[in-house]
């Protein structure tokens, strides 16, 4: 009577195909591709990406670096199958974030970790990542997609962003030593919740009893599910042009902890913002989650940004100027607050 040897196992009856990755490297090549810019040619399949800072104009730079996920917002998007525009939301929540220190993204990298590859699935989501480098001007240089049984179940999924931009060493933000009593706050809207409050919004939604397919009622034409999938707004093109000509003082991000906590994130100690909250509408998705949630006022202006995703500072004088320039650039505008002595 002989020994039966077991059979050799391979990686794909570990629940790991690398064929099926290698056929997405080459599915999404030419998204990569199509975000090409001066200093990158987003080529895939190195080891590493590699970005020439001489070759995109700069003399003396200061490299700024950045990395976020999209939260819990991507539950949304893995219940409800729509997942062509969270990518977006990945760049645009990093690049975003290296814009208020005055940097131009350059490039960017993505990381998509997932139980089983879909490469439909997984192809959707970096084709959006492309679509929010390209909106930003920014390079897909390179990303990772790791399969990893046993680690997430069923369709789940994670991503991760990181993205590196550059400023002139003279240029970063903020300009904590100009700043003074009475420059002016210069909000720009946002697109809906973004990318933060979704732990609280699933919250209301489930009170709210409604589903995914159902209508939205807050946006006529709209399920729910794309209601609240609408991308994080890129802001990169709009506000880039001010920079350059020196005339942003300061810059804020308005992510987690809304207006009343990112925007003396970008004021010297001496000064505080004050911000007229009755200066705009609240677009109908925040009045909706306030009015069905039963939120406080506080616990609103904490958790949302209420419609303003980017503060800017500039000097009093000058917020017609930076206005009209933001509004032809397709912006909305409005002067929100000055600052004051702490």
């Amino acid at each position: 009577m002989t020994d039966k040897k077991p059979t050799g196992l391979s990686y794909a009856d570990a629940g790991v195909d690398i064929d099926k990755g290698d056929r997405l490297i080459d599915r999404i090549k030419p998204f990569a591709k199509a975000t090409r810019r001066a200093g990158a040619d987003a080529a895939l399949g190195g080891f590493g990406g590699a970005f020439d800072l001489k070759a995109a104009g700069y003399n003396d730079p200061i490299l700024i670096s950045g990395t976020d996920g999209v939260g819990t917002k991507l539950r949304i998007a893995i219940d409800s199958g729509i997942l062509g525009t969270v990518g977006i939301d990945l760049v645009a929540m990093c690049v975003n974030d290296v814009l208020a220190q005055g940097a131009e993204p350059l490039f960017f990298l993505d990381y998509f970790a997932t139980g089983k590859l879909d490469t439909d699935k997984c192809a959707a989501v970096i084709k959006g990542i492309a679509e929010g480098c390209k909106q930003s001007g920014c390079a897909l240089i390179g990303g990772e997609t790791a399969e990893m049984p046993g680690m997430y179940e069923g369709d789940d999924f994670d991503l991760a962003g990181f993205v590196v931009g550059a400023v002139e060493r003279d240029a970063v933000l903020p300009r904590l030593e100009t700043m003074g009593e009475g420059d002016v706050l210069i909000a720009m809207g946002s697109s809906g919740p973004h990318s933060n409050g979704y732990s609280l919004i699933r919250k209301v939604v489930q009170r709210s009893g409604l589903s995914w397919d159902d209508p939205a009622p807050f946006a006529n034409g709209h399920t729910l599910g794309e209601a609240l999938l609408t991308p994080t707004k890129l802001y990169v093109k709009s506000v880039l042009p001010l920079l350059r000509e020196g005339q942003v003082k300061g810059l804020a991000h308005i992510t987690g902890g809304g207006l009343t906590e990112n925007t003396p994130r970008m004021l010297p100690d001496h000064l505080v913002p004050d911000i007229d909250f009755d200066s705009f509408d609240r677009p109908a998705v925040f009045k909706w989650l306030q009015d069905v949630g039963g939120i406080a006022e506080a616990e609103m202006r904490r958790a949302f940004n209420c419609g303003v995703g980017m503060v800017l500072c500039v000097p009093r004088g000058d917020e017609d100027a930076v206005i009209n320039a933001l509004q032809t650039s397709g912006e909305t505008a409005w002067v929100i607050g000055s600052l004051k002595a702490a």
